[in-house]
């Protein structure tokens, strides 16, 4: 785990996205997109029925996840693969490190990992002298960027198409065009070198299959696929969670997840991975390593947080999040965003970097509804605002303010008083009042609620 101290400053980085209106066109357009396409995909399913079993099953891994580690190593290491475990990041990437210099190697090709991202990965290897080129397009558009994703599943959600036809002609040196096609073109003719001369490759995993030992990749643009079977070694890198019993419990996330994410019936490129390539089988890697990430996670399933890792990392919380819809992922200043993004955050890297984040929730539930596993988010998030009130994190101002606030709500007669004194002094506050907070305040009302329906 991250114990770093710096707190993140959310509010400053949102008030910075909400002035940025090539931003929050992005992210209207991406996120209304994908809850469009998950509504009509997930119409045919017997989709409550299907997060029921989902969610137990979750909750079944987390409650012997130290059983189903132990079988799934067994059982990949009998397939021909090396199992590592790694206690924190630094132990993580220091055994990637080592895997990739032992085999003298200073250019590796990369698929889509959120577990990479949380280690650090690309910046370590990086000064360690190994070059790591991401395959998949969002993320190849980052990274020549030089920014991080601001989305779990969707990298570059926040920028448009001129943005990326700009940054490709910049950075890359071809003509600009904004034609997705074109673009994609240009990467897809860079990237194909890289495939054909790499000598490692890095890969995630959505799920890790205890029974078999295999690992389970779904991507949309078939990098995985040749990240995992071109190159001669093969690094996977997960966390523990991942683990499902059996491959018989595969459709159920297989019918789930894409539907959840994009909205599509189903991903188009599913990979099963077991262990190296065998005698007589033409593709694959000849040598499999996987890297099973701890970083406080054996000790957070044992606490009242479990849910939590019963998560998929389907993104639906953070496109249902009218926050994230608006600020977009950077704002967190974290790994993960969105809903989902707050809880890890704070059991990861700890309450006092992640205490800011607790503000960029409204706590309206669509978090805890959209989920296809039902991770119960808006209760987790509930919470972390109390420990974070409890630690005496919240700011002195904001918990008077609220304590008086509950006061004055229990007794209608002052509520009363409230609003006659807020429309009296609204013109002064407006004048006199800290600006930015005021600003972002709301007019009172010219008629209360009682008064509109009485």
């Amino acid at each position: 785990m991250n114990h770093s101290t710096s707190s993140i400053p959310f509010r400053e980085n949102a008030v910075k996205a909400l002035s940025n209106s090539a931003l929050r066109g992005a992210m209207r357009n991406a996120t209304e997109t994908f809850a469009i396409k998950r509504a009509d995909a997930v119409a045919a399913l017997p989709l409550e029925e299907l997060r029921e079993e989902a969610s137990e099953l979750r909750l079944h891994v987390l409650n012997n996840l130290s059983e189903y580690v132990d079988r799934f190593e067994m059982n990949a290491v009998r397939a021909g693969a090396k199992v590592h475990r790694a206690k924190d990041s630094e132990a993580a990437r220091g055994i990637i490190a080592s895997i990739l210099q032992d085999h003298g190697i200073g250019r590796v090709v990369k698929s889509k990992s959120m577990v990479s991202e949380e280690i650090h990965l690309n910046d370590y290897l990086q000064e360690v002298g190994i070059t790591v080129v991401e395959t998949d397009l969002g993320e190849y558009i980052i990274q020549i960027a030089g920014e991080g994703p601001s989305h779990i599943i969707v990298p570059a959600i926040h920028k448009d198409r001129r943005q990326v036809g700009q940054l490709f002609a910049e950075k890359l040196g071809c003509e600009y065009s904004d034609d997705p096609a074109v673009l994609t073109g240009v990467a897809k003719k860079i990237l194909r070198e890289e495939f054909l001369s790499a000598k490692a490759g890095i890969s995630g995993a959505n799920f890790a299959v205890a029974e078999s030992g295999s690992i389970v990749l779904f991507t949309n643009e078939g990098n995985g696929r040749m990240c995992t079977s071109l190159p001669p070694l093969h690094i996977a890198v997960l966390s523990i969670e991942k683990i499902i019993p059996s491959l018989a419990d595969l459709p159920k996330f297989i019918r789930l997840l894409p539907r959840s994410a994009t909205g599509q019936t189903i991903t188009s490129y599913l990979s099963v991975l077991t262990g190296s390539r065998k005698p007589g089988e033409s593709t694959g890697a000849q040598e499999m390593h996987i890297v099973l990430l701890d970083n406080g996670r054996s000790e957070l399933v044992s606490g009242e947080y479990r849910e939590m890792f019963k998560c998929i990392r389907c993104g639906a919380c953070l496109n249902a999040c009218p926050v994230y819809r608006v600020v977009g992922g950077h704002a967190y200043g974290s790994t993960y965003p969105g809903p989902m993004g707050i809880v890890l955050t704070a059991l990861l890297e700890g309450m006092e970097r992640a205490k800011s984040l607790l503000d960029a929730t409204t706590l309206c539930g669509a978090c805890g509804d959209v989920c296809p596993v039902k991770v119960p988010l808006p209760r987790l998030l509930r919470l972390l605002r109390e420990r974070r009130v409890e630690q005496g994190l919240t700011p002195r101002l904001e918990q008077n303010a609220m304590a008086g606030f509950g006061r004055v709500v229990e007794k209608p007669f002052l509520f009363h008083l409230g609003q006659i004194a807020g429309h009296v002094f609204w013109p002064a506050v407006k004048k006199f009042g800290p600006g930015d907070a005021v600003g972002r305040m709301p007019r009172p009302v010219s008629r209360t609620f009682r008064e509109r329906f009485a």
